[in-house]
């Protein structure tokens, strides 16, 4: 948590560095705002500074209908459709598409599976099975580099369903099959 003192100055500044980074609750009204409110601002003794619109509201506050705190910069709501997105893909990258579908995926974040696929597009400029595709690539080509595990092997742990598929994959974005990219390590090392 920022300091008090710090908290005050870009309170009465209405600090744009500072939004998202903490909240001011104002005791005698029972509200909670960003440091950029436009509002009046209170006195110095009827102020507590959160760090966080959560920590305000389970203090009691309620949220500024004015400056919005709950869509302060660095929350959630503030990204928009970006953080679904981001929460997204840090599924897909933990294999959530190896196992599961689209739609699958798409029900866990509590969207559509075609919301989902043109958020894709706006924000990657790729489709979520391509992601995965490319995710498992990137840890097969780990995995070839740093481990002496066996195709079929390596397949698996990346996330492939069959040795075949993996094959394809690495021939269709590098133009050779992974065994060749292992033996060039070999002959460079």
């Amino acid at each position: 948590m920022i300091d008090v003192e710090t908290c005050e100055a870009a309170r009465y500044r209405r600090d744009p560095e500072f939004d998202g980074l903490f909240f001011t609750a104002v005791k005698t009204t029972g509200i909670y705002c960003r440091p950029v409110c436009p509002v009046k601002q209170p006195l110095s003794k009827n102020v507590v500074y959160y760090p966080s619109a959560t920590a305000a509201e389970r203090a009691g506050f309620r949220p500024c209908l004015r400056c919005r705190p709950e869509t302060a910069p660095f929350c959630p709501a503030w990204m928009g459709t970006k953080s679904t997105v981001e929460r997204a893909l840090k599924l897909i990258s933990n294999g959530a598409l190896d196992t599961g579908s689209v739609e699958d995926l798409a029900g866990r974040l509590g969207i559509g599976a075609r919301h989902l696929s043109r958020l894709f597009k706006q924000h990657v400029g790729a489709s979520p099975t391509q992601c995965a595709r490319t995710f498992r690539l990137q840890k097969a080509k780990r995995l070839l580099n740093s481990t002496e595990l066996l195709m079929p092997d390596i397949a698996t742990q990346s996330g492939f369903s069959s040795l075949r598929r993996f094959n394809a994959a690495f021939l269709d974005l590098y133009g050779r099959p992974p065994t060749d990219i292992r033996r060039r390590k070999e002959c460079t090392s």
